[in-house]
């Protein structure tokens, strides 16, 4: 204490830390002035006055027979003195991992991001600070380093600077100045201008502020809706009324277990809004008060839909039967961190980020020995890293099972589980209505039709799968399902006397199962509609005896939930068409 006091004075204070690593299961010997409290006391108090924090970390493992509880429980009582008495962190771990996540390098000061109140109502605000409360760990900004420069010239930045320069297209040596600059965005094959005043004209600027837009159930928010940081709600310090005001509003909301949903813009000229949940924290100590927890909510936009399929679509031999079902139960109950209720293997709190420990581990390394090899991993990294063995050896007989249970084959890529799916999905229309079934894709054909570009006359089916199917760009399922649609126009129109009816249905089997997988039911409810429409103007009336003859009907929201047609306007759709005939 005396040196950091000596050496930082009234400056720097962040910088006056100290660490005590200890066991604390030997005496500490009496004082020749007063009690040990009092001594510790004394000590914590002058920390306080010098702006000196502390952490504590007590290194508890299993417990040899030495071990003297009586002493321990007074060391503990005197490390906690000094918890209450300054700004100190006292933690207890059990093993070499823990303490390795529990030795913080360094602190992060919390900053608000905004001051100001929480709008309630038009009568009732609230002065309430936010800091944040949890923040992603991200790997140093790497710069480009240049070696340019002489070894032994010690000035050197070695700072690699990277000019850019506008040319006119007109003529190449011509440099265009930054006031003779315009940005352009594109409008089809067109380039519009458009000024930086123009720009700031219809750009959304919301005011600053917190407004309530009302309460409801914790349930309806659900867990993995939460998005980004965590953000704290305080009231303003040393405002009584806007702290009994948050305890009392927190506490209500504890009681009735609700949650607020808030409008929040941090500061002026914000160009988005945050959409989020807040969350009553109620303290349990004095001197801690009452406090909310706000986690950002998405909008539509951000929210994805994957509808995965039950195993009640499949057949009952490819069913889980009683043996599988127990020995998969077996296995996740084995990959509990937490067994038996004891204390969780990796705790959040001191469990570090293994890659940035390693970089930085190696980038220590670097820095002594610049041709340096990277190291093999370090032990204390192995056990986050990889399965503890701990855990896997006792339950060795719960993998085995697991194995013997299930035949489990490697799956070669990407076609081989949509060709799964297709499968499944076949399996369910043949049951369910016996007719209807599309043309079986050639295993191996895919790989030779993966890049078809448009659907042709002989195979229509194959190349709508192979189209749709497609991930190098989102634009071939939009393509897909309208070169599809067009092809059942075509088909329908020169059919003569119904003889191309069975190869429209075909495709239009196709059209109905890619639009499920691919989630755009809308799309082929409104082409079929078309379609209804279209053949009843042109005299068509056969086709809809064709289509009612094997059950296709609109895709409802029982199977995509994306749709917009319930189940009854679904079946609906055929009896319009009989009447209609």
């Amino acid at each position: 204490m005396d040196m950091l006091i000596k050496k930082f004075r009234d400056t720097n204070k962040g910088k006056k830390r100290l660490c005590l690593i200890t066991n604390a299961q030997s005496p500490i010997k009496d004082s020749s002035e007063g009690t040990k409290v009092d001594q510790v006391t004394a000590i914590a108090k002058q920390m306080a006055i010098e702006g000196m924090r502390i952490e504590i970390i007590i290194v508890r493992g299993k417990l040899s027979q030495d071990a003297n509880k009586r002493i321990m429980d007074e060391n503990d009582h005197l490390l906690n003195i000094f918890s209450k008495e300054t700004e100190a962190r006292l933690q207890y771990v059990e093993n070499s991992t823990l303490l390795f996540g529990a030795l913080k390098t360094r602190n992060i000061s919390p900053v608000t991001i905004f001051r100001g109140d929480l709008e309630i109502s038009s009568k009732l605000r609230i002065k309430v600070w936010v800091y944040k409360k949890t923040a992603e760990e991200k790997f140093p900004t790497l710069k480009k380093y240049s070696d340019k420069a002489p070894q032994n010239d010690v000035s050197a930045t070695h700072e690699v600077k990277v000019d850019s320069d506008y040319r006119s297209f007109e003529d190449s040596k011509e440099v265009v100045p930054p006031d003779q600059r315009i940005k352009g965005y594109r409008y089809g094959p067109q380039i519009v201008p458009i000024s930086s005043g123009e720009w700031d004209a219809v750009k959304f600027k919301p005011e600053k502020g917190v407004k309530l837009l009302g309460f409801t159930d914790s349930s309806n928010i659900l867990r993995h809706h939460y998005m980004k940081d965590v953000f704290i709600f305080i009231a303003e310090p040393g405002n009584t009324e806007a702290a009994l005001a948050v305890s009392a509003i927190a506490r209500a909301m504890k009681e009735m277990n609700k949650v607020a949903i808030l409008r929040c813009v941090w500061r002026q000229g914000q160009q988005n809004i945050t959409i989020g949940v807040l969350t009553p924290n109620i303290s349990n100590r004095a001197d801690i008060f009452d406090s909310f927890y706000l986690n950002v909510l998405p909008f539509a936009d951000d929210v994805r839909e994957f509808q995965f399929p039950s195993f009640s679509n499949l057949p009952a031999s490819w069913q889980p039967n009683e043996q599988q079902q127990e020995a998969i139960d077996n296995l996740v109950k084995m990959l509990d961190l937490a067994p038996d209720e004891k204390e969780e293997v990796l705790l959040p709190d001191c469990t570090p980020n293994p890659i940035l420990e390693r970089f930085y581990n190696f980038l220590d390394l670097k820095s002594k020995h610049p041709d340096a090899a990277v190291p093999p991993l370090d032990d204390t990294l192995k056990k986050i890293t990889v399965p503890n063995d701990d855990l896997l050896l006792p339950n060795k007989s719960v993998t085995d099972s697991f194995r013997m249970a299930f035949e489990l084959k490697e799956t070669p890529n990407e076609t081989s589980r949509r060709l799964f799916r297709e499968k499944r999905s076949n399996f369910s229309k043949e049951e369910g209505k016996g007719e209807i079934t599309a043309q079986p894709i050639n295993v191996s054909e895919s790989k030779s039709t993966i890049k078809v570009e448009k659907i042709g006359d002989i195979t229509p089916v194959q190349d709508f799968e192979a189209m749709i199917s497609r991930r190098d760009s989102p634009d071939w399922v939009v393509k897909a399902i309208k070169d599809m649609s067009n092809k059942i126009f075509d088909l329908v129109e020169d059919s003569h006397e119904g003889d191309a009816f069975p190869k429209a249905i075909e495709c239009l089997v196709a059209l109905r199962k890619g639009c499920i997988l691919e989630q755009e039911p809308n799309k082929f409810n409104d082409f079929l509609q078309h379609l209804f429409n279209f053949c009843l103007e042109n005299n068509l009336n056969s086709f809809y005896e064709y289509v009612a003859s094997k059950g296709l009907t609109l895709i409802s929201k029982t199977e995509a939930v994306d749709s917009e047609v319930t189940d009854d306007e679904a079946r609906s759709l055929l009896v319009k068409s009989e009447y209609t005939v």
